[in-house]
């Protein structure tokens, strides 16, 4: 069974900064692109990062460059996105996902509240 389990998440102040890790069971992702996606209230869910899978190419929302970034520990089947000078605006709940034989699984999200 395939699992990605969230964790860093939590209550901030603006400007502040937090790390959220990614980790994998199941699944061996050090072969996929990994990304990270946020929705928040009333709001689609959006890509926030993403990371190829030789970690030689990311991408961030025009939001977060800057401020944001992805990371990898294949060694340890995991992921991390470092937020730095948060704003209440990143205020969301943040999921990991890989795809992995052609099947799509998702983190069960993790609460990011940045307070003014």
């Amino acid at each position: 069974e395939v699992r990605l389990v969230e964790s860093g998440g939590g209550l901030v102040q603006a400007g502040g900064s937090l790390r959220l890790s990614c980790a994998a069971s199941g699944v061996t992702f050090s072969g996929n692109t990994i990304r990270w996606f946020r929705q928040a209230p009333g709001k689609q869910r959006e890509l926030v990062a993403s990371m190829t899978s030789s970690g030689d190419s990311t991408n961030y929302a025009d939001s977060v460059k800057g401020r944001f970034t992805i990371s990898r520990d294949n060694a340890k089947n995991t992921m991390y996105l470092q937020m730095n000078s948060l704003k209440p605006e990143d205020t969301a709940v943040y999921y990991c996902r890989i795809i992995a034989d052609g099947t799509v699984y998702w983190g069960q999200g993790t609460q990011v509240t940045v307070s003014s």
